[in-house]
């Protein structure tokens, strides 16, 4: 499925909304409580997105002034701050969140066509343009929202983000190859795809939300011809 600029833009303000909402339903005690992902508790995922918009904003101040600014000053900077971050208290937090966020929104909407195609280079070491931080950014709250685990899913995400999301992490798993080979078929969907792998093709089937989650690596339910629970996937990022 193709994503244009606009569309990417689009998921940062509404995977924005999705974790702001989640952040207010929680006290302090739902701060500490355990996310979704394993070793993480609410408040690490909290202090990763909020982190996370100061470091795709560099990328964008790297796009609009020509001034090399990487995303983190070095490879332990990204723990660090997430380490650091789980030690605010939640109304810190909600307020760190607000705020890089909003830094970020005005970031991209001050980028003109031009600088939206100067090229920046990701913590993974890609070469990209800037155009393509908005995607970065709408995956990264897209699927933490449903990593704090307090009641959104994946089945309330977008249905053109998920289809998007599940050829990004099909294309990774793919170019690795690290893992099993599967055929996967949304159920509700006219979607499929073939994930290049090891062994004999598995085909593994389920609704557009549960497949794209467990493509991501997180719980869902999908099963294989057979019924029997679809293959442990190793991990996506």
């Amino acid at each position: 499925m193709t994503r244009s600029l606009d569309d990417s833009l689009g998921w940062v303000e509404t995977g924005t909304t999705l974790v702001r909402d989640a952040l207010a339903r929680l006290d302090e005690d739902g701060f500490t409580g355990p996310s979704a992902l394993p070793g993480w508790r609410r408040k690490h995922v909290a202090a990763h997105l909020a982190a996370n918009a100061e470091a795709i904003g560099n990328l964008l101040h790297w796009a609009a002034t020509g001034e090399r600014t990487p995303m983190y000053s070095s490879p332990e900077q990204r723990s660090t701050d997430i380490e650091a971050g789980s030690r605010r208290t939640g109304a810190e937090l909600r307020a760190w969140f607000d705020e890089s966020a909003a830094r970020l929104t005005a970031s991209m909407d001050g980028l003109t066509g031009e600088q939206w195609e100067a090229e920046v280079v990701t913590a993974q070491g890609r070469t990209v343009p800037a155009s393509e931080t908005p995607w970065m950014r709408a995956r990264e709250v897209m699927v933490h929202a449903v990593d704090l685990d307090t009641g959104v899913t994946f089945a309330d995400l977008p249905t053109d983000f998920l289809g998007v999301l599940g050829d990004d992490v099909v294309a990774k798993r793919s170019g690795a190859g690290t893992g099993p080979a599967v055929k996967v078929l949304a159920t509700d969907h006219a979607v499929s795809w073939t994930v290049d792998g090891s062994g004999d093709q598995v085909t593994v089937s389920g609704s557009l939300a549960e497949v794209v989650a467990w493509l991501a690596g997180r719980a869902a339910t999908v099963t294989t011809d057979e019924g029997t629970p679809a293959p442990v996937l190793p991990a996506w990022l």
